[in-house]
């Protein structure tokens, strides 16, 4: 059996993309937190293009960037658990465009609402953006339960790691993803309820307000 380390941080959308994937395939391995300030030296040598989490090392060899990541798990572990992309070609291509899109707009509208200061005009900006970007992913999700069809899938992953921010996001710029978004909302919490992979691969939706508490503060924001 090959030798797992998840270099990763609590918060991180993207590094825990990469613990869900993980888990669902029933892959054992090893994760060392990092901090988002001040980059360790493991990752600065793993990732030194971007020096970023997530990094999956698997006996040593570095494979860096959630998506690419999550295909490399499919790949390199599909003799266990089911796959996140489907063996449709056709599906497996538009399971790659939503996760895509969700890369695309979600980091930027975010950063709208938690890396500028509270009440600041791009607040407002980046909450309507987000509301935007739901409604988009509503309409594709359509009747279906999940984004993958009747299973979690690729794009599901993609996107269900950036729910434990909804809190942090609500409160700084003073609105509902639930009012905004049901059906999403909806699909959120069917992921977490029907999935023990991804229940117990994300973090508390409040200790992550509590965190970007701390590094708003920590760059002057607050």
């Amino acid at each position: 059996m090959a030798a797992v380390k998840l270099l990763n941080c609590f918060v991180s959308p993207f590094g825990n993309r990469v613990r869900i994937a993980l888990a669902k395939k029933g892959v054992e391995y090893e994760e060392t937190a990092e901090n988002m300030v001040t980059k360790g030296p493991l990752l600065l040598s793993s990732n030194p293009v971007h020096a970023k989490v997530p990094v999956l090392l698997v006996d040593g060899k570095a494979v860096c960037e959630s998506l690419v990541i999550l295909e490399f798990i499919d790949e390199a572990f599909a003799g266990t658990g089911a796959q996140l992309l489907p063996a449709d070609a056709y599906a497996r291509a538009n399971a790659r465009f939503w996760a895509a899109y969700v890369d695309a707009k979600m980091p930027e509208c975010a950063g709208k609402i938690w890396k500028v200061p509270k009440g600041a005009p791009a607040v407002e900006e980046g909450k309507k953006e987000m509301v935007g970007v739901f409604k988009t992913l509503e309409g594709e999700l359509g009747e279906k339960p999940y984004f993958g069809g009747e299973a979690l899938g690729y794009a599901d992953v993609a996107l269900v790691t950036f729910t434990p921010w909804f809190l942090t996001y609500e409160r700084l710029a003073g609105f509902s993803i639930a009012e905004e978004c049901p059906k999403l909302t909806a699909w959120a919490a069917r992921c977490v309820g029907e999935n023990e992979c991804v229940a117990k691969s994300l973090p508390d939706a409040e200790a992550v307000y509590q965190f970007v508490g701390g590094m708003r503060k920590h760059f002057g924001l607050e």
